[in-house]
């Protein structure tokens, strides 16, 4: 090949890059540049993901590749039908450097730990020169988290989002924030009553390009968990800013206020649903934020709902990639809790009397979705409190959830819910009994189970579960502060009633087939 003729560089953009403004798509030459997109089963199969998960992720790079090649961009597309197809995006890589013989390679970083490994490998060996550019989508860089958290003992979200509040002007008055307050948790805790109806929601109809790619998806995997029938997830650019735009016209007032409430078959409420977009690239973050505090600004949304809103973006997702970052690989492995219990099938299947776990199970396979309030305090504090090992607790939360990527389910997994990182990402376990459940929704009141009852088999399992559960792992959570009035009282409790306690919550355990394995 003469270098008149040479491919100037192969551009790489994964599944969950699908932004206009990606590093790795500047500077591009449309006459001498080739983008590869490559659909490979090592991507759909390496958890086996929800099948909405799998449809929206190829559907937006299809979507993504013809907007690319309408801007006359050369577009090297390998579907995973393909015969050609090496089914790994590091075989793909190399493929399309052994025909396309490319002066470079340039990629943007990956968001797993797994990915840039192996990019890492395929660099050392390609025989084109590999450039990595670092993924600027994101408002926190590697550097400025690696600067916040040195030399920190603790690092806690809450003084993270100060710094991103200060580094990026959002709802701030000067040095100081608006109204004089950082944060308006306290005011976002409300119970929704029963006289106030969720709002409609915008939902994206599939259009012939998806439909033709769920009819694929279910033939290839129809053995996956979830259904696709309820599919209305955004896809391209311009779907992902008509959710937003809907969003913060008529549902963000109301997000403050009812942010962490639950209701039975209501699973969207008033919440934003464009982590999928964030996540994916087809929304800018920072964008998202500003746009919001326009509507603080306007007058048309209550600080509380723009502050609590902008603190799950610039405060949380922010904060979890970069300790995913941070404390990769070996945060990948913590036990913190030594929790050896299996995962109860009813997580897959539904098949629970307990009215709350039910009905987020029902949620996630009809619409790969439950918000974050579900996967916290009903999922994630039913797992912890049974002990289910954390591989398995991270296998399911990235299975069913059509927004999750490593970087930041395995913070909120390993850190939040299951405290298997030993205090890294929280406080404490966000361990709680039923009444935390039935103050916050509506559950309790069709359920099986007694909220009220503390012990015995129509107790309410939370409430089983739940002291046992402290008594149990003592000698690891005695001394944090933030249980030092639970463990007050069990300390208050003779010696045999704390052993009749570990004895209910293991009899619960058993009873809901939270059991070790073989």
């Amino acid at each position: 090949m003469t270098a008149e003729k040479r491919t100037g560089a192969v551009r790489l953009v994964l599944g969950d890059q699908l932004s206009d403004g990606l590093a790795s798509l500047r500077d591009l030459d449309p006459a001498r540049d080739v983008v590869l997109m490559a659909e490979v089963e090592g991507e759909t199969g390496y958890v086996r993901h929800h099948k909405q998960k799998i449809a929206l992720v190829l559907a937006g790079m299809r979507a993504f590749a013809a907007r690319l090649s309408e801007r006359s961009v050369r577009v090297r597309y390998v579907r995973l039908d393909d015969p050609d197809n090496r089914q790994s995006i590091v075989d793909e890589l190399a493929r399309a450097v052994e025909d396309l013989a490319p002066e470079r390679v340039i990629l943007t970083e990956p968001g797993e730990w797994r990915l840039a490994e192996a990019f890492r490998a395929f660099a050392a060996d390609c025989a084109a020169p590999v450039q990595v550019r670092e993924d600027d989508r994101f408002i926190c860089g590697h550097e400025v988290f690696e600067r916040w958290a040195e030399g920190r003992r603790q690092l806690r979200m809450e003084f993270f989002y100060r710094e991103m509040r200060r580094r990026t002007g959002l709802l701030m008055d000067g040095e100081e924030p608006e109204s004089g307050r950082w944060n308006f948790d306290a005011e976002n805790r409300k119970r929704l009553p029963a006289s106030i109806a969720p709002p409609s929601r915008v939902r994206c109809p599939p259009d012939d390009a998806t439909r033709e790619v769920i009819a694929m998806v279910q033939a290839r995997f129809a053995d996956h968990f979830g259904d696709l029938d309820a599919f209305g997830w955004p896809v391209t650019h311009d779907q992902a800013e008509a959710v937003l735009a809907d969003f913060l016209q008529r549902i963000l007032p109301g997000f403050g206020d009812w942010q962490d409430a639950m209701a039975q078959d209501e699973p969207f409420l008033w919440h934003g649903l464009i982590s999928t977009a964030l996540n994916m690239g087809l929304l800018d973050p920072l964008e998202v934020c500003r746009r919001a505090e326009v509507e603080y600004r306007a007058g048309r949304a209550p600080l509380n709902a723009v502050e609590g809103f902008i603190r799950q973006i610039l405060g949380w997702r922010e904060f979890v990639r970069g300790i995913y970052w941070l404390k990769a690989p070996e945060y990948l492995r913590r036990n913190h809790l030594d929790a050896d219990r299996e995962l109860p099938w009813f997580f897959w299947s539904g098949e629970t009397d307990m009215a709350c776990v039910a009905d987020a199970v029902k949620q996630v396979r009809r619409h790969a979705y439950a918000h974050h309030i579900q996967r916290l305090m009903v999922t994630g504090n039913l797992a912890v409190l049974l002990g289910v090992h954390p591989d398995q607790v991270d296998e399911w939360y990235m299975v069913v959830f059509a927004d999750a990527y490593e970087w930041v389910e395995m913070p909120n997994t390993r850190g939040m819910a299951t405290f298997a990182d030993g205090g890294i990402v929280g406080s404490k376990p966000y361990a709680a009994s039923g009444a935390y459940i039935d103050r916050m929704s509506d559950y309790c009141s069709g359920c099986a189970f007694d909220v009220k009852a503390k012990s015995g088999p129509k107790a309410c399992p939370f409430n089983r579960l739940y002291w046992g559960f402290l008594e149990r792992n003592r000698g690891r959570l005695r001394d944090n502060p933030r249980l030092a009035m639970p463990y007050r009282t069990l300390d208050r409790w003779s010696e045999d009633q704390r052993a009749a306690l570990v004895r209910e919550a293991d009899d619960a355990r058993a009873e809901l087939g939270a059991v070790k394995p073989d």
